[in-house]
């Protein structure tokens, strides 16, 4: 396993998919709580309250529809945060024990489809949003705004949770002036549009809420690995839950109420709007910092990215994890993300959609396959320097793995529900989507009854063998 020296403090991070030694450790779990809720404090978790209304579900049933999505897939995406401090390791790398040294490029291809994904459209909103606010020119917002976020990226894993901190306390007490209007009245709006209740746009926006933090378990992990490998895990998961949820469970009923009230289908136009009906100024600069926070938010899918390239290509021929290695990359993926969202993105609305559904997809049998062997199947034991080798004891191709995710996959297939297909038991159903859950159970459910023939006793000597090789690190 290569290894790289520290990074000097304030510079550049040099780690990339290398084990983080317990003598670089550094940080305190509380800040897992203010980073993640910072990480969804942003213009994109308002533009999901406009799905409901736009499917013509009320104010209410968006707001409870969004809850319950989000602390579902929180859920998730909070017990994965636990495997960062006890493996010292990016989340994708761990899941070679699940899909091999090889097999896990079928779950980095979806992975690296959510973080391009996910940078294409905040691309959109910014350009979109700074556009019809302000007429700032979207070539040049969408040039800024990629360079902030591939510098902030590759400056790294301390540098992206600092300006988390400083930008946290920056938009806190602008979010609560511009709530307190809202509940008061003082925002503006008008009353709202006939809204109702319906199976199929209570699912849709069940799913959007659920895919936001579920999509985020492929790399929640890649923020808590430089913590002491002490942290308890009831520690991690509560902070990584409240922080990540409580951010979409305010601001998504927030965004519906500007889509009913406002009637605005921009989220950016919606934030500036209602803050300028409570004072003046107030919408302008709560409008920049939702951008800087969304900016920021660009930074870490450039480094998640950046790991999951990184990791791929050490797949097919092993690299050594250079500072050179993170920056080309992170170069190369800011190129691809801005082309996208400025000039191949023409219909936001359904782009937006589309994308969401098919990441939670893509993400559901992964996260149930490396859930069910971390703390069913294996119970946190790993050997981590064979996680790194081809002729390591995870093999090169792991099939419970690769059949429990492809399984997965498969029988959501006819449940799914897009803009361009429709699955038949789905449509059948009124075209009510349940694809996750099905995911979820096949895919966990699947992996669970195949490892009953795993002989993981035997594993032991070679995870104790790998933890004294780790202490000369």
């Amino acid at each position: 396993m290569t290894t790289t020296a520290a990074s000097p403090a304030g510079g550049i991070e040099v780690r990339s998919i290398d084990y983080v030694p317990e003598t670089e450790r550094h940080g305190k779990v509380w800040h897992q709580g203010p980073f993640w809720f910072c990480g969804n404090f942003q213009p994109y978790t308002v533009a999901l309250g406009f799905i409901g209304p736009a499917m013509g579900l009320s104010l209410g049933w968006t707001s409870l529809a969004s809850a319950l999505g989000v602390l579902f897939g929180t859920f998730f995406m909070a017990f994965h945060a636990s495997q960062g401090p006890w493996l010292g390791l990016p989340q994708m790398v761990q899941s070679r024990a699940q899909l091999g040294y090889r097999g896990v490029v079928v779950a980095l291809a979806g992975t690296l489809f959510t973080y391009v994904g996910f940078n294409v459209i905040d691309t959109v909103i910014v350009d979109n949003g700074l556009n019809a606010v302000f007429g700032w020119s979207k070539p040049v917002v969408g040039l800024v705004i990629t360079v902030v976020a591939a510098v902030l990226a590759v400056y790294g894993y301390d540098w992206m949770h600092r300006a988390f901190q400083v930008l946290f306390w920056i938009s806190l007490p602008l979010w609560l002036v511009l709530t307190v209007a809202v509940l008061a009245g003082g925002a503006g709006g008008k009353a709202p549009a006939a809204g109702g209740f319906t199976w199929v746009a209570f699912m849709v926006q069940f799913a959007v809420a659920a895919s936001y933090n579920i999509t985020y378990a492929p790399y929640v992990s890649d923020y808590s690995r430089y913590l002491p490998r002490r942290t308890r895990t009831s520690h991690i998961v509560w902070s990584v839950f409240f922080g990540a949820s409580a951010s979409p469970l305010w601001l998504i009923p927030i965004g519906a109420w500007m889509a009913t009230r406002l009637g605005v289908s921009d989220p950016l136009v919606g934030i500036h709007d209602a803050g300028e009906n409570v004072v003046t100024g107030l919408g302008g600069v709560l409008t920049v910092v939702s951008v800087l926070v969304l900016v920021a938010t660009m930074g870490l899918n450039a480094y998640s990215g950046m790991l999951t390239v990184v990791t791929a290509v050490d797949t097919v021929r092993p690299v050594t994890p250079t500072r050179s290695i993170r920056i080309v990359t992170v170069l190369v993926l800011a190129v691809v993300s801005a082309f996208v969202g400025m000039v191949l993105i023409t219909d936001f609305s359904t782009a937006f959609t589309n994308a969401q559904l098919i990441m939670l997809y893509v993400l559901v049998p992964w996260t149930a396959v490396n859930l069910v062997d971390y703390f069913f199947v294996r119970r946190g034991h790993y050997a981590i320097t064979h996680l790194f080798r081809k002729d390591g004891i995870y093999g090169m191709w792991a099939w419970r793995g690769l059949v429990s995710y492809l399984a997965g996959l498969a029988a959501m297939v006819p449940f799914v529900v897009l803009s361009f297909f429709t699955g038949p038991v789905a449509a059948a159903i009124g075209g009510v989507d349940v694809a996750f859950a099905v995911g979820l159970v096949v895919a966990g459910g699947v992996y669970l009854a195949l490892c009953r023939t795993l002989d993981v006793a035997s594993e032991e000597s070679v995870v104790e063998a790998s933890e004294r090789e780790l202490v000369s690190l």
